[in-house]
């Protein structure tokens, strides 16, 4: 029988692999209709509220509307729109404070001004706090209709189909703002750097940038420049042979073997031999092994990905990067955060993988509330590799169905327990501090504020510093039990 596995070459500590848009990765991508941009109308007039509904909801568009700021804010939280069309003279609340909330917590949101009485100053402030446009009332429909197209263009919406983000788990607004770049970056074809720690999932970026591209239904390839110490979640396994073959059997490569018209993701950059990146530079520039048209034609066909976990622009100043291989692939940079940034996934995270190591026809298992807790407070240098190792332990250690706070400490290392600083140790008291009050509440944030002495906007400005969610604790009345992916949503302020 015909071997179709994919091609594997292996040079010296590098792998190069393909993906066909037959291979795995393209068969798991859903076939789903077109995503539909999400839209929040904010307005006390009912009636137009629902005129403007109909009107977007008819254009294809996913509407939700809500009467006052304070409701929209926290409809924002359990459901964050892509654009939000704002009437200005509302109370408590006018629209130009809700245009300042929204920015402050959703900085890609677009924001429409709507009014019957706009001025010059108003606009000149509104435009200043980063609204995207004004819409006068009487709003003529082709106007409304066209002005929201290009504010959700703005945004960081993708019409790309299926979810191009399926892998990625994340409620955090940090990773909403790190997936908004990385679909921006999609449109274009220019280098991207992802930057961070190993275990963050990088590669998932990668893939999510080449699904959401015009390239997608091309092939997706990978040179692994670390493959002796791959062992976070972003490096996936590959194929090697025991005997390295030369370096230019890796970077020899015709047009079409090279380019494909599909996306090129260079692991671990950082980690090539110096000796190496010359080859690798004179693949992508085209001298010597290519006449230079031909390797240009092959640099435009392909789309470059790097990934790396220490700085190149220090090593480039310590001779160890070359220069013009540096300026080669970084054009667009995208930090993935480390799992100590974005807590507030763990429950999420936890509630995955505990699905994806439970076997089929097993007991499922579920985390105690306190255990929970525990596992969104620690610290994680291994991010979320280290999270799913430790939760495959739990689940082949435990004996009942409820695994308990004691084995999540038994299986943390003892980096992990050690005694925090006084910042992490103010912030932990804060965080358990507003966890306690909106628990006490089930997620009131007007009792919350009234208990906590502070006013509401105070508040809410806590709450988006913890990445506290009131809507979490809506779900949870005080005294029942919480089980696992039902916790507090929790991030670190570092």
């Amino acid at each position: 029988m015909e071997d179709r596995s994919p091609p594997v070459t292996t040079s010296l500590g590098f792998t190069l692999r393909s993906e066909s848009k037959r291979g795995k990765q393209a068969d798991r991508r859903p076939q789903e209709d077109e995503r539909k941009a999400r839209i929040m109308i904010v307005d006390d007039d009912p009636g137009l509220r629902r005129l403007l509904t109909a009107r977007l909801v008819n254009a294809n568009y996913d509407v939700e509307s809500a009467e006052s700021a304070t409701a929209a804010l926290d409809a924002c939280v359990r459901r964050r729109p892509h654009l939000v069309i704002t009437e200005l003279r509302m109370t408590p609340m006018n629209g130009l404070g809700l245009l300042r909330e929204l920015k402050t917590r959703w900085p890609a949101v677009s924001v429409i001004i709507l009014t019957a009485h706009g001025t010059i100053p108003e606009a000149v402030e509104a435009t200043q706090c980063g609204a995207f446009g004004f819409l006068v009332k009487p709003i003529e429909k082709g106007e409304l209709l066209g002005q929201v197209e290009r504010a959700i263009a703005a945004s960081n919406f993708s019409h790309a189909k299926g979810d191009w983000r399926a892998n990625i788990i994340s409620r955090s607004q940090l990773m909403e703002d790190r997936l908004g770049q990385a679909n921006m970056a999609a449109q274009c074809d220019e280098p991207v750097l992802l930057i961070g720690e190993n275990g963050t999932g990088r590669e998932l970026f990668a893939r999510a940038i080449h699904a959401a591209s015009a390239r997608r239904e091309k092939p997706f390839l990978v040179i692994k420049c670390r493959v002796a110490e791959s062992n976070g979640l972003d490096a996936a396994p590959s194929s090697r042979e025991d005997r390295a073959s030369s370096a230019d059997d890796v970077f020899s490569l015709d047009a079409h073997q090279f380019a494909h018209e599909g996306t090129l993701l260079i692991d671990e950059i950082g980690y090539l031999p110096l000796r190496h990146q010359l080859d690798l530079l004179n693949a992508l520039s085209g001298y010597p092994h290519y006449a230079v048209p031909q390797a240009r034609a092959a640099r435009n066909k392909a789309r470059i990905i790097s990934t790396t976990s220490i700085d190149l622009r220090q090593l480039m100043n310590d001779g160890k990067f070359l220069e013009d291989l540096y300026y080669e692939l970084v054009v667009l940079t995208i930090d993935v955060p480390p799992l100590g940034r974005r807590r507030e996934d763990i429950p999420l995270l936890v509630s995955s993988f505990l699905e994806q190591v439970t076997e089929k026809g097993s007991e499922a298992k579920i985390y105690s509330a306190d255990a929970m807790e525990l596992l969104s407070t620690v610290g994680w240098p291994g991010n979320v590799r280290q999270l799913f190792d430790l939760i495959k332990q739990n689940v082949a250690l435990s004996s009942g169905k409820i695994m308990t706070k004691q084995l999540v400490k038994d299986s943390l290392s003892a980096d992990s327990m050690t005694l925090p600083s006084y910042d992490k140790a103010r912030d932990s008291f804060s965080l358990g501090f507003l966890t306690k009050n909106l628990r006490s509440t089930a997620g009131n944030v007007t009792a919350s504020a009234r208990l906590a002495k502070r006013s509401r906007t105070d508040f809410y400005k806590l709450l988006s510093r913890y990445r506290l969610f009131p809507n979490d604790f809506k779900k949870v009345p005080p005294g029942k039990h919480v089980e696992a992916g039902d916790g507090p949503a929790v991030l670190d302020t570092d």
